[in-house]
Protein backbone atom coordinates (compact mmCIF):
# COMPACT_ATOMS: atom_id res chain seq x y z
CA UNK A 1 0.00 0.00 0.00
CA UNK A 2 1.03 3.58 -0.58
CA UNK A 3 2.92 5.25 2.23
CA UNK A 4 0.95 8.42 3.05
CA UNK A 5 4.14 10.26 3.94
CA UNK A 6 5.43 9.77 0.42
CA UNK A 7 2.17 10.56 -1.23
CA UNK A 8 2.46 12.40 -4.53
CA UNK A 9 1.09 15.95 -4.40
CA UNK A 10 -0.88 15.23 -7.55
CA UNK A 11 -3.09 12.44 -6.22
CA UNK A 12 -6.70 13.19 -7.19
CA UNK A 13 -8.19 14.01 -3.80
CA UNK A 14 -5.47 16.63 -3.41
CA UNK A 15 -5.28 17.85 -7.04
CA UNK A 16 -2.14 19.69 -8.05
CA UNK A 17 -1.95 22.60 -10.45
CA UNK A 18 -0.67 20.18 -13.07
CA UNK A 19 -3.87 18.16 -13.06
CA UNK A 20 -5.78 21.20 -14.35
CA UNK A 21 -9.20 19.83 -13.47
CA UNK A 22 -10.90 23.10 -14.55
CA UNK A 23 -12.83 23.47 -11.30
CA UNK A 24 -13.21 26.81 -9.59
CA UNK A 25 -13.06 26.92 -5.84
CA UNK A 26 -16.46 27.46 -4.23
CA UNK A 27 -16.93 29.98 -1.47
CA UNK A 28 -18.56 27.61 0.99
CA UNK A 29 -19.50 30.29 3.47
CA UNK A 30 -21.38 32.33 0.84
CA UNK A 31 -23.22 29.26 -0.38
CA UNK A 32 -24.22 28.30 3.14
CA UNK A 33 -25.51 31.82 3.84
CA UNK A 34 -27.48 31.84 0.57
CA UNK A 35 -28.99 28.51 1.49
CA UNK A 36 -30.03 29.80 4.89
CA UNK A 37 -31.60 32.91 3.35
CA UNK A 38 -33.71 30.71 1.08
CA UNK A 39 -35.26 28.80 3.99
CA UNK A 40 -37.40 30.36 6.69
CA UNK A 41 -37.62 28.58 10.04
CA UNK A 42 -41.16 28.92 11.35
CA UNK A 43 -42.41 28.17 14.89
CA UNK A 44 -44.87 25.28 15.08
CA UNK A 45 -47.77 27.44 16.22
CA UNK A 46 -47.55 29.51 13.04
CA UNK A 47 -48.16 26.36 10.96
CA UNK A 48 -51.42 25.31 12.58
CA UNK A 49 -53.41 22.94 10.38
CA UNK A 50 -50.50 20.71 9.37
CA UNK A 51 -50.88 17.04 10.38
CA UNK A 52 -50.21 16.93 14.14
CA UNK A 53 -48.36 20.23 13.77
CA UNK A 54 -45.19 18.11 13.79
CA UNK A 55 -41.76 19.40 12.72
CA UNK A 56 -41.27 19.03 8.99
CA UNK A 57 -40.46 20.51 5.61
CA UNK A 58 -43.18 22.45 3.81
CA UNK A 59 -42.76 22.89 0.07
CA UNK A 60 -43.72 25.85 -2.04
CA UNK A 61 -46.81 25.62 -4.21
CA UNK A 62 -46.19 23.35 -7.20
CA UNK A 63 -42.73 22.31 -6.10
CA UNK A 64 -43.71 18.77 -5.10
CA UNK A 65 -43.76 17.46 -8.68
CA UNK A 66 -40.26 15.98 -8.75
CA UNK A 67 -40.81 14.27 -5.38
CA UNK A 68 -44.07 12.77 -6.63
CA UNK A 69 -42.04 11.34 -9.52
CA UNK A 70 -39.81 9.76 -6.85
CA UNK A 71 -36.76 11.94 -7.44
CA UNK A 72 -35.07 11.94 -4.00
CA UNK A 73 -33.56 15.44 -3.92
CA UNK A 74 -35.22 18.54 -2.46
CA UNK A 75 -33.39 21.76 -3.27
CA UNK A 76 -33.48 24.80 -1.02
CA UNK A 77 -35.43 26.82 -3.58
CA UNK A 78 -38.36 24.39 -3.41
CA UNK A 79 -38.89 24.89 0.33
CA UNK A 80 -41.39 27.34 1.77
CA UNK A 81 -40.33 26.85 5.38
CA UNK A 82 -39.00 24.41 7.97
CA UNK A 83 -41.16 23.73 11.00
CA UNK A 84 -39.18 23.63 14.23
CA UNK A 85 -35.39 23.78 14.44
CA UNK A 86 -34.14 20.35 13.31
CA UNK A 87 -30.50 19.30 13.36
CA UNK A 88 -28.62 18.28 10.25
CA UNK A 89 -29.15 14.58 9.58
CA UNK A 90 -32.60 14.47 11.20
CA UNK A 91 -35.32 12.60 9.33
CA UNK A 92 -38.29 14.91 8.69
CA UNK A 93 -41.65 14.49 7.00
CA UNK A 94 -42.07 16.49 3.81
CA UNK A 95 -45.44 18.11 3.11
CA UNK A 96 -46.99 19.89 0.16
CA UNK A 97 -48.19 23.45 0.67
CA UNK A 98 -51.61 21.90 1.35
CA UNK A 99 -50.25 19.80 4.20
CA UNK A 100 -50.27 16.48 2.33
CA UNK A 101 -47.52 14.03 3.29
CA UNK A 102 -45.08 13.28 0.45
CA UNK A 103 -41.94 11.65 1.87
CA UNK A 104 -39.54 11.09 4.77
CA UNK A 105 -36.24 12.87 4.10
CA UNK A 106 -32.90 13.54 5.76
CA UNK A 107 -32.38 17.25 6.41
CA UNK A 108 -29.24 19.32 5.88
CA UNK A 109 -29.34 23.10 6.27
CA UNK A 110 -25.79 23.42 4.97
CA UNK A 111 -26.44 22.02 1.51
CA UNK A 112 -28.20 23.31 -1.60
CA UNK A 113 -29.80 19.84 -1.60
CA UNK A 114 -31.58 20.57 1.67
CA UNK A 115 -33.21 17.15 1.99
CA UNK A 116 -32.83 13.67 0.48
CA UNK A 117 -35.79 11.31 0.57
CA UNK A 118 -35.53 7.97 2.35
CA UNK A 119 -39.08 6.78 1.71
CA UNK A 120 -42.43 7.83 0.22
CA UNK A 121 -44.36 5.54 2.58
CA UNK A 122 -45.88 7.58 5.41
CA UNK A 123 -46.06 4.48 7.62
CA UNK A 124 -42.36 3.70 7.16
CA UNK A 125 -40.17 4.10 10.24
CA UNK A 126 -36.66 5.23 9.44
CA UNK A 127 -34.70 3.13 11.92
CA UNK A 128 -32.08 0.38 11.98
CA UNK A 129 -34.52 -2.14 10.49
CA UNK A 130 -35.18 0.21 7.57
CA UNK A 131 -31.46 0.33 6.78
CA UNK A 132 -31.09 -3.43 7.22
CA UNK A 133 -33.83 -3.99 4.66
CA UNK A 134 -32.30 -1.62 2.11
CA UNK A 135 -28.80 -3.06 2.57
CA UNK A 136 -30.05 -6.65 2.28
CA UNK A 137 -31.91 -5.73 -0.91
CA UNK A 138 -28.80 -4.14 -2.44
CA UNK A 139 -26.64 -7.17 -1.65
CA UNK A 140 -29.31 -9.52 -3.03
CA UNK A 141 -29.39 -7.65 -6.35
CA UNK A 142 -25.65 -8.21 -6.84
CA UNK A 143 -26.02 -11.87 -5.90
CA UNK A 144 -29.10 -12.56 -8.05
CA UNK A 145 -27.49 -11.05 -11.15
CA UNK A 146 -24.29 -13.06 -10.54
CA UNK A 147 -22.23 -9.88 -10.49
CA UNK A 148 -19.60 -11.45 -8.24
CA UNK A 149 -18.84 -14.33 -10.61
CA UNK A 150 -15.94 -12.64 -12.41
CA UNK A 151 -14.60 -10.23 -9.80
CA UNK A 152 -13.82 -10.02 -6.09
CA UNK A 153 -14.47 -6.29 -6.32
CA UNK A 154 -18.01 -4.98 -6.30
CA UNK A 155 -20.08 -1.88 -5.51
CA UNK A 156 -22.46 -3.21 -2.87
CA UNK A 157 -24.44 0.00 -2.30
CA UNK A 158 -24.84 2.73 -4.91
CA UNK A 159 -26.35 5.55 -2.86
CA UNK A 160 -29.64 6.98 -4.19
CA UNK A 161 -29.98 4.23 -6.80
CA UNK A 162 -30.12 1.64 -4.00
CA UNK A 163 -32.50 3.74 -1.91
CA UNK A 164 -29.78 4.98 0.47
CA UNK A 165 -28.95 8.59 -0.51
CA UNK A 166 -25.34 9.54 0.15
CA UNK A 167 -24.13 6.04 1.09
CA UNK A 168 -21.59 4.21 -1.08
CA UNK A 169 -20.10 0.86 -0.11
CA UNK A 170 -17.44 -0.90 -2.21
CA UNK A 171 -16.13 -4.41 -1.60
CA UNK A 172 -12.54 -5.45 -2.27
CA UNK A 173 -12.30 -9.09 -1.26
CA UNK A 174 -12.76 -9.16 2.52
CA UNK A 175 -12.47 -5.38 2.89
CA UNK A 176 -15.44 -3.00 2.66
CA UNK A 177 -14.99 0.71 2.02
CA UNK A 178 -17.79 3.05 3.12
CA UNK A 179 -18.24 6.60 1.89
CA UNK A 180 -20.82 8.93 3.44
CA UNK A 181 -21.74 11.83 1.19
CA UNK A 182 -24.78 13.30 2.93
CA UNK A 183 -25.84 14.38 6.40
CA UNK A 184 -28.45 11.63 6.48
CA UNK A 185 -25.93 8.89 5.69
CA UNK A 186 -23.60 10.46 8.24
CA UNK A 187 -26.28 10.21 10.96
CA UNK A 188 -26.70 6.45 10.36
CA UNK A 189 -23.02 5.71 9.78
CA UNK A 190 -22.46 3.37 12.74
CA UNK A 191 -25.78 1.62 12.27
CA UNK A 192 -24.93 0.82 8.64
CA UNK A 193 -21.41 -0.30 9.61
CA UNK A 194 -22.84 -2.70 12.19
CA UNK A 195 -25.30 -4.15 9.68
CA UNK A 196 -22.59 -4.60 7.05
CA UNK A 197 -20.31 -6.25 9.56
CA UNK A 198 -23.07 -8.72 10.45
CA UNK A 199 -24.19 -9.47 6.87
CA UNK A 200 -20.79 -9.54 5.11
CA UNK A 201 -18.36 -10.40 7.93
CA UNK A 202 -15.45 -8.44 6.42
CA UNK A 203 -11.97 -8.32 7.92
CA UNK A 204 -12.19 -4.53 7.82
CA UNK A 205 -14.65 -1.74 7.15
CA UNK A 206 -12.72 1.35 6.11
CA UNK A 207 -14.22 4.83 5.80
CA UNK A 208 -13.28 7.05 2.87
CA UNK A 209 -15.50 10.06 3.52
CA UNK A 210 -12.95 12.44 2.04
CA UNK A 211 -14.40 13.33 -1.36
CA UNK A 212 -14.82 16.91 -2.56
CA UNK A 213 -18.59 16.51 -2.46
CA UNK A 214 -18.57 16.46 1.37
CA UNK A 215 -17.52 20.09 1.38
CA UNK A 216 -20.61 20.89 -0.71
CA UNK A 217 -22.64 19.20 2.02
CA UNK A 218 -20.91 21.13 4.81
CA UNK A 219 -19.39 17.92 6.19
CA UNK A 220 -15.86 17.44 7.49
CA UNK A 221 -13.52 15.05 5.69
CA UNK A 222 -12.86 11.73 7.41
CA UNK A 223 -10.60 8.78 6.55
CA UNK A 224 -9.94 5.74 8.76
CA UNK A 225 -10.89 2.31 10.04
CA UNK A 226 -14.48 1.81 11.24
CA UNK A 227 -14.41 -1.91 12.07
CA UNK A 228 -11.71 -4.58 12.22
CA UNK A 229 -8.14 -4.14 10.99
CA UNK A 230 -6.92 -3.17 7.53
CA UNK A 231 -4.83 -5.95 5.94
CA UNK A 232 -1.26 -5.16 4.92
CA UNK A 233 -2.22 -5.62 1.28
CA UNK A 234 -5.63 -5.35 -0.40
CA UNK A 235 -6.27 -6.58 -3.91
CA UNK A 236 -9.11 -7.29 -6.30
CA UNK A 237 -9.15 -10.10 -8.87
CA UNK A 238 -11.07 -9.06 -11.98
CA UNK A 239 -11.55 -11.38 -14.94
CA UNK A 240 -8.37 -13.17 -13.88
CA UNK A 241 -6.25 -10.03 -13.49
CA UNK A 242 -4.96 -8.97 -10.07
CA UNK A 243 -4.93 -5.34 -9.00
CA UNK A 244 -3.61 -3.81 -5.78
CA UNK A 245 -6.10 -1.48 -4.12
CA UNK A 246 -4.97 1.44 -1.97
CA UNK A 247 -8.14 1.92 0.06
CA UNK A 248 -6.58 4.51 2.37
CA UNK A 249 -5.05 6.93 -0.14
CA UNK A 250 -6.11 5.89 -3.65
CA UNK A 251 -8.62 7.52 -5.96
CA UNK A 252 -12.32 7.18 -5.15
CA UNK A 253 -12.48 4.24 -2.71
CA UNK A 254 -9.28 2.72 -4.10
CA UNK A 255 -10.20 1.40 -7.55
CA UNK A 256 -12.49 2.19 -10.50
CA UNK A 257 -15.00 -0.63 -10.14
CA UNK A 258 -17.41 1.09 -12.54
CA UNK A 259 -15.09 0.51 -15.52
CA UNK A 260 -14.91 -3.30 -15.25
CA UNK A 261 -16.90 -4.08 -18.42
CA UNK A 262 -15.22 -1.27 -20.36
CA UNK A 263 -11.78 -2.60 -19.45
CA UNK A 264 -12.81 -6.00 -20.80
CA UNK A 265 -13.93 -4.34 -24.04
CA UNK A 266 -10.52 -2.69 -24.33
CA UNK A 267 -8.88 -6.11 -24.22
CA UNK A 268 -10.88 -7.15 -27.28
CA UNK A 269 -9.82 -4.03 -29.20
CA UNK A 270 -6.10 -4.03 -28.44
CA UNK A 271 -4.55 -6.87 -30.46
CA UNK A 272 -1.51 -5.72 -32.48
CA UNK A 273 -2.25 -2.09 -31.60
CA UNK A 274 -0.02 0.69 -30.31
CA UNK A 275 -2.07 1.91 -27.34
CA UNK A 276 -2.01 5.19 -25.40
CA UNK A 277 -3.76 5.13 -22.00
CA UNK A 278 -4.23 8.58 -20.46
CA UNK A 279 -5.07 9.13 -16.77
CA UNK A 280 -4.12 5.48 -16.33
CA UNK A 281 -4.15 5.44 -12.48
CA UNK A 282 -3.15 1.90 -11.39
CA UNK A 283 -3.06 0.54 -14.93
CA UNK A 284 -6.48 -1.08 -15.34
CA UNK A 285 -7.00 -0.40 -19.04
CA UNK A 286 -3.28 -0.89 -19.68
CA UNK A 287 -3.15 -4.42 -18.27
CA UNK A 288 -6.24 -5.48 -20.19
CA UNK A 289 -4.71 -4.08 -23.40
CA UNK A 290 -1.45 -5.94 -22.78
CA UNK A 291 -3.25 -9.20 -22.10
CA UNK A 292 -5.28 -8.60 -25.26
CA UNK A 293 -2.12 -8.62 -27.35
CA UNK A 294 -1.29 -4.93 -27.75
CA UNK A 295 1.98 -4.28 -29.53
CA UNK A 296 2.83 -1.51 -27.06
CA UNK A 297 1.09 0.46 -24.31
CA UNK A 298 2.14 3.94 -23.17
CA UNK A 299 0.40 4.85 -19.89
CA UNK A 300 0.35 8.40 -18.50
CA UNK A 301 -0.72 9.69 -15.10
CA UNK A 302 0.14 12.69 -12.93
CA UNK A 303 0.54 10.54 -9.81
CA UNK A 304 3.84 8.78 -9.28
CA UNK A 305 2.29 6.69 -6.50
CA UNK A 306 -0.39 5.41 -8.85
CA UNK A 307 2.22 4.49 -11.45
CA UNK A 308 4.21 2.53 -8.88
CA UNK A 309 1.10 0.50 -8.11
CA UNK A 310 0.51 0.03 -11.85
CA UNK A 311 4.01 -1.36 -12.32
CA UNK A 312 3.48 -3.72 -9.38
CA UNK A 313 0.21 -4.85 -10.98
CA UNK A 314 2.02 -5.51 -14.25
CA UNK A 315 4.61 -7.67 -12.50
CA UNK A 316 2.08 -9.61 -10.39
CA UNK A 317 0.15 -10.59 -13.52
CA UNK A 318 3.23 -11.82 -15.40
CA UNK A 319 2.63 -9.57 -18.41
CA UNK A 320 5.41 -8.53 -20.79
CA UNK A 321 7.03 -5.43 -19.29
CA UNK A 322 8.90 -4.78 -22.54
CA UNK A 323 5.63 -3.74 -24.18
CA UNK A 324 4.71 -1.32 -21.37
CA UNK A 325 5.93 2.24 -20.81
CA UNK A 326 4.90 4.39 -17.83
CA UNK A 327 5.08 8.19 -17.88
CA UNK A 328 4.48 10.50 -14.92
CA UNK A 329 3.24 13.74 -16.43
CA UNK A 330 0.38 16.17 -16.75
CA UNK A 331 -1.76 14.54 -19.44
CA UNK A 332 -2.66 17.80 -21.19
CA UNK A 333 1.01 18.74 -21.56
CA UNK A 334 2.03 15.20 -22.45
CA UNK A 335 -0.51 14.98 -25.27
CA UNK A 336 0.82 18.21 -26.78
CA UNK A 337 4.36 16.93 -26.52
CA UNK A 338 3.45 13.66 -28.22
CA UNK A 339 1.78 15.65 -31.00
CA UNK A 340 4.86 17.84 -31.44
CA UNK A 341 7.04 14.71 -31.56
CA UNK A 342 4.95 13.30 -34.38
CA UNK A 343 3.84 10.27 -32.36
CA UNK A 344 0.70 8.35 -33.34
CA UNK A 345 -1.36 5.45 -31.98
CA UNK A 346 -3.95 2.90 -33.06
CA UNK A 347 -6.00 2.97 -29.84
CA UNK A 348 -6.25 5.83 -27.33
CA UNK A 349 -8.04 5.68 -23.97
CA UNK A 350 -9.08 8.87 -22.15
CA UNK A 351 -10.46 8.28 -18.64
CA UNK A 352 -9.94 11.62 -16.85
CA UNK A 353 -10.94 12.49 -13.29
CA UNK A 354 -14.14 14.36 -12.60
CA UNK A 355 -14.01 17.80 -14.24
CA UNK A 356 -17.57 18.87 -13.32
CA UNK A 357 -19.06 17.62 -10.03
CA UNK A 358 -22.19 19.69 -10.71
CA UNK A 359 -23.74 21.45 -13.70
CA UNK A 360 -22.30 24.74 -12.43
CA UNK A 361 -18.88 23.55 -13.62
CA UNK A 362 -20.08 22.31 -17.02
CA UNK A 363 -18.79 25.19 -19.15
CA UNK A 364 -15.21 25.01 -17.87
CA UNK A 365 -15.29 21.22 -17.89
CA UNK A 366 -16.46 21.20 -21.51
CA UNK A 367 -13.33 23.10 -22.52
CA UNK A 368 -11.17 20.52 -20.75
CA UNK A 369 -12.92 17.56 -22.36
CA UNK A 370 -12.74 19.14 -25.79
CA UNK A 371 -9.05 19.93 -25.37
CA UNK A 372 -7.94 16.38 -24.53
CA UNK A 373 -10.22 14.76 -27.12
CA UNK A 374 -9.06 17.12 -29.86
CA UNK A 375 -5.46 16.20 -29.10
CA UNK A 376 -6.35 12.50 -29.02
CA UNK A 377 -8.03 12.64 -32.42
CA UNK A 378 -4.90 14.27 -33.85
CA UNK A 379 -2.73 11.49 -32.40
CA UNK A 380 -4.79 8.67 -33.93
CA UNK A 381 -3.64 6.90 -37.05
CA UNK A 382 -6.13 6.49 -39.93
CA UNK A 383 -8.70 3.92 -38.87
CA UNK A 384 -7.70 4.36 -35.24
CA UNK A 385 -10.02 3.99 -32.24
CA UNK A 386 -10.67 6.41 -29.38
CA UNK A 387 -12.31 5.22 -26.14
CA UNK A 388 -13.24 8.36 -24.23
CA UNK A 389 -15.04 8.73 -20.90
CA UNK A 390 -16.53 11.28 -18.53
CA UNK A 391 -17.42 10.56 -14.89
CA UNK A 392 -18.67 14.12 -14.33
CA UNK A 393 -22.19 14.29 -12.99
CA UNK A 394 -22.43 17.85 -14.31
CA UNK A 395 -21.93 16.70 -17.92
CA UNK A 396 -24.92 14.96 -19.49
CA UNK A 397 -24.52 12.14 -22.00
CA UNK A 398 -25.93 14.36 -24.74
CA UNK A 399 -23.57 17.22 -23.91
CA UNK A 400 -20.60 14.86 -23.76
CA UNK A 401 -21.35 13.55 -27.25
CA UNK A 402 -21.65 17.12 -28.54
CA UNK A 403 -18.27 17.99 -27.02
CA UNK A 404 -16.63 14.99 -28.70
CA UNK A 405 -18.30 15.86 -32.01
CA UNK A 406 -16.87 19.37 -31.77
CA UNK A 407 -13.41 18.00 -31.02
CA UNK A 408 -13.56 15.68 -34.05
CA UNK A 409 -14.66 18.56 -36.28
CA UNK A 410 -11.82 20.79 -35.09
CA UNK A 411 -9.35 17.93 -35.54
CA UNK A 412 -10.53 17.49 -39.14
CA UNK A 413 -11.53 13.85 -38.78
CA UNK A 414 -14.71 11.89 -39.47
CA UNK A 415 -15.57 9.70 -36.50
CA UNK A 416 -18.15 6.95 -36.06
CA UNK A 417 -19.61 5.91 -32.71
CA UNK A 418 -19.33 2.13 -32.38
CA UNK A 419 -20.14 1.81 -28.68
CA UNK A 420 -22.06 3.83 -26.06
CA UNK A 421 -20.63 2.85 -22.67
CA UNK A 422 -21.76 3.15 -19.06
CA UNK A 423 -20.90 1.81 -15.61
CA UNK A 424 -21.09 -1.86 -14.75
CA UNK A 425 -24.30 -3.44 -13.46
CA UNK A 426 -23.27 -3.13 -9.81
CA UNK A 427 -23.81 0.62 -10.34
CA UNK A 428 -27.57 0.48 -11.10
CA UNK A 429 -29.46 3.61 -12.10
CA UNK A 430 -32.83 4.37 -10.56
CA UNK A 431 -35.25 5.40 -13.33
CA UNK A 432 -36.42 8.35 -11.24
CA UNK A 433 -32.81 9.42 -10.56
CA UNK A 434 -30.98 9.88 -13.89
CA UNK A 435 -28.12 11.57 -12.05
CA UNK A 436 -27.05 8.07 -11.03
CA UNK A 437 -25.84 7.51 -14.60
CA UNK A 438 -22.73 9.62 -14.03
CA UNK A 439 -20.31 7.54 -16.14
CA UNK A 440 -20.63 7.83 -19.86
CA UNK A 441 -18.27 6.72 -22.60
CA UNK A 442 -17.91 6.50 -26.35
CA UNK A 443 -15.81 4.25 -28.53
CA UNK A 444 -15.20 5.96 -31.85
CA UNK A 445 -13.41 4.98 -35.03
CA UNK A 446 -11.97 7.61 -37.32
CA UNK A 447 -11.83 7.32 -41.08
CA UNK A 448 -8.99 5.62 -42.91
Amino acid sequence: MTNPKNKSPSTPHRPSQGNRDFRSRIKREDKSRDSQKAIQHTPLQQRAGLPNAQPGIILKTGREKSLLRRHPWIFSGAIECINGMPSNGDTLPVFSDQGKFIAWAAYNSGSQITARAWSWNEKEIINAEFFRGRIECAIALRRDFHLTDTSTGMRLIHAESDGLPGLIVDQYGDVLVMQMGSAGAERWRDTCADILQELCNPACIYERSDSDSRALEGLELRNGILRGALPESVEVIENGLRFKVDVAEGQKTGFYLDQRDNRALTESLARDKDVLNCFCYSGGFSLYALRGGAKSVLSIDASGDALHIAEDNLASNGLDAARAEWLEADVFLALRKLRDQGRSFDLIILDPPKFAPTAAFAEKAARGYKDINLLAFKLLRPGGVLATYSCSGGISEDLFQKIIAGAALDAGVDAQIVHHLHATADHPVLLSFPEGAYLKGLVLRIGS
